[in-house]
């Protein structure tokens, strides 16, 4: 029996915190000149190390802007433009974020659609002006470079990461080619409608279904849907999720914790 295998791409395959945060510095200099032109090097290391404790938050990357800009308002009450960052911590981030993210996009006046604009165009002017530099702040988790290059599985990607982003890490960090057409980025739809397609088309038909992921709400996601009941559904503990979501999910019977050694395996 072949299997299939959908992947999530960071968290489960890269670790792109390193770079998804410091281009949401950059971008942020962008959006927020003001703001952001006082902000000196210590401040700027200090929001990244935060943004590695709140990332598992992020459903998109251009939620890191949001982020970046929240995390530097609960440092300086003199630029405070929403009503959540005084007292706000990043144990009250992770634990509140559906609901904060509305109120400060509202208070901030921002669109999501020109900050996933500008955030995918720092990122492209990143990699153009210094590739290497670009490519260096991700890092593929350990084995799993290997484990997709000797997989004996039809393998996809399924990601809110922009393609182009995607693709260029595997190739140039990993040294790996997935057809373009394998790689499902920001734009193809939901998590759950990729699946769909994925399920319905002939040549898969009979094949075994894996979507590991490294965020709980997103298997939620897929178990609400009835249709996608044949998928068998992991979340990597290595990835982006908390203590407490990976306890969630072990009480969950369609989840299966995943760790690392264990999935590079099953991927041969």
């Amino acid at each position: 029996m072949e299997d299939l295998y959908a992947l999530d791409f960071d968290g489960v395959l890269c670790d792109s915190c390193g770079e998804s945060s410091l281009s949401a510095v950059k971008a942020a200099k962008v959006r927020w000149p003001s703001l952001f032109n006082g902000v000196d090097s210590s401040l700027e290391d200090w929001i990244v190390d935060q943004m590695h404790v709140v990332r598992p938050v992020v459903e998109t990357g251009y939620e890191n802007l949001l982020l970046v800009r929240l995390l530097l308002e609960t440092r300086i009450p003199s630029i405070r433009k929403s009503s959540v960052a005084e007292g706000l911590t990043v144990e009250g981030i992770l634990e509140n974020w559906a609901k904060i993210k509305p109120i400060i996009v509202a208070e901030w006046n921002e669109d999501r659609d020109s900050l996933i604009d500008l955030f995918g165009k720092v990122r492209d002017e990143w990699m153009d002006n210094d590739l290497a530099t670009w490519i260096g702040t991700n890092r593929f988790y350990p084995g799993v470079p290997d484990a997709l290059k000797f997989a004996s599985s039809k393998l996809y990607i399924v990601t809110t990461k922009q393609s182009r982003f995607a693709d260029a890490l595997l190739r140039e960090l990993a040294g790996i080619t997935i057809p373009v057409e394998r790689i499902y980025g920001l734009g193809t739809g939901p998590k759950v409608k990729v699946l769909k397609q994925l399920q319905e088309m002939p040549e898969h038909q009979g094949l075994t279904l894996h979507f590991v992921e490294d965020r709980l709400a997103t298997l939620k996601n897929v178990i609400k849907e009835s249709e996608l009941d044949g998928w068998n559904l992991y979340l990597g503990d290595w990835g982006y999720n908390t203590q407490k979501e990976r306890e969630e999910a072990a009480s969950i019977p369609r989840i299966r914790l995943l760790g690392l050694s264990d999935f590079s395996n099953k991927l041969k």
